[in-house]
């Protein structure tokens, strides 16, 4: 019989967590033809990914995937043969008993929010024995061999490269968001979190010399758009232009959709982990919004992937690139760390294409979980 696998998944910061679950579960399921439960607390935020899947479902099957609701009082189940936790989330009670309670318990894994520092190599795949004498083992993404990679599936870079060739099939996505940019336009997505400093960035933008079309999905960015359009409330198909800068509002997409708008763009502002991961292997220029901790310990994250990242890009292109991610980041003057970047485009485009290239060298993170467990067997 095949393995089954479990994924349980507590929603914390609106999509990132069941973004990367998601996508995990699904490719599990298409590339490696394990049967697969997600358990969610939260189906809520998992429809707006999903089209078609049911909120209020305690079950349900989608794109293979058998999605369970997350329920406050566990019924009982038998566990599955390899249990993930993501991102240090508490399994329910009632379930951990039963894990032990197994002849062979099955291979509890806790997946861990992707770093690029440097003690994450040395933590990966390191068991944590467990009081009732079950053992986690922790499971980092990463960008190096020594850690379980990142998420990509096995036709991703060829869908994006046949994407790229097809200048209808670019036009026709576009347009089936209702986007009609300037011939001549820059392309750019934004999806962040709240940030006091995006009106810098937007006025650099709209007294640009290049018309520049900005694409804002749905989220916590809004509020701070339309502040700056000076507009209490945005909706979904507004378009406002300012100068050389028109700005529409997308609604929110499936990741599919999503991979197609970061393909379509010229740039790509994202936030979180799932976003974060697909905009390095749309091989576009980026500006990470890394997720906010406490006495600013995500400072040390970021600097720790820039450390990653910058190799191989000229001192000067390398500032640039810096100083742009630590101003969106640190509370700065984005407007001009981007007029400073600008200077080194090609360049940084083309490092782009380069970081995505040498990252799919890598086994992918669901490869690794597998054989991973191949291993353990």
């Amino acid at each position: 019989m095949k393995a089954t696998w479990d994924i349980f998944c507590t929603v914390v910061d609106n999509y990132g967590d069941i973004g990367v679950t998601w996508r995990l579960a699904r490719q599990l399921v298409d590339e490696h033809e394990i049967a697969v439960r997600l358990w969610v607390d939260d189906l809520n935020a998992f429809v707006p990914m999903c089209p078609g899947a049911d909120a209020a479902a305690l079950q349900q099957w989608q794109q293979g995937v058998d999605v369970r609701q997350w329920p406050a009082e566990w019924v009982p189940i038998e566990p599955a043969d390899v249990v993930i936790g993501a991102f240090a989330c508490q399994l329910p009670a009632h379930y951990v008993e039963a894990m032990r309670a197994r002849a062979k318990p099955p291979l509890w894994l806790n997946l861990e929010y992707l770093s690029a520092e440097h003690w994450v190599e040395g933590c990966h795949g390191l068991p944590s024995p467990q009081a009732n004498g079950l053992r986690k083992v922790f499971f980092f993404p990463g960008f190096t061999e020594k850690t379980g990679g990142l998420l990509r599936e096995a036709t991703l870079l060829a869908r994006r490269q046949a994407f790229e060739q097809s200048a209808e099939a670019r036009q026709a996505f576009l347009q089936r968001l209702g986007v009609y940019p300037e011939v001549q336009a820059r392309l750019i997505s934004l999806f962040a979190y709240e940030n006091t400093q995006l009106g810098n960035w937007l006025d650099a933008l709209a007294a640009g010399s290049q018309p520049t079309h900005l694409l804002v999905p749905q989220g916590r960015i809004l509020a701070d758009v339309g502040s700056w359009l000076g507009q209490a409330r945005l909706e979904v198909g507004d378009v406002r232009v300012r100068g050389a800068l028109t700005v529409q509002i997308l609604p929110f997409v499936s990741q599919d959709d999503y991979d197609r708008l970061l393909w379509s763009c010229d740039f790509n502002a994202v936030r979180g982990e799932d976003s974060f991961v697909r905009a390095q292997w749309a091989g576009r220029p980026m500006l990470w919004h890394i997720y906010v901790q406490d006495e600013n310990a995500h400072w040390e994250k970021l600097e720790a992937f820039l450390e990653h990242y910058r190799h191989g890009l000229s001192a000067d292109a390398s500032a640039a690139l810096v100083a742009l991610w630590r101003a969106w980041n640190m509370d700065r003057d984005v407007g001009q760390a981007w007029q400073a970047a600008q200077q080194h485009w090609p360049e940084l485009q083309q490092h782009a294409r380069d970081w995505a290239a040498r990252q799919a060298t890598r086994p992918d993170l669901a490869m690794a979980l597998v054989q991973f467990y191949r291993n353990w067997l």
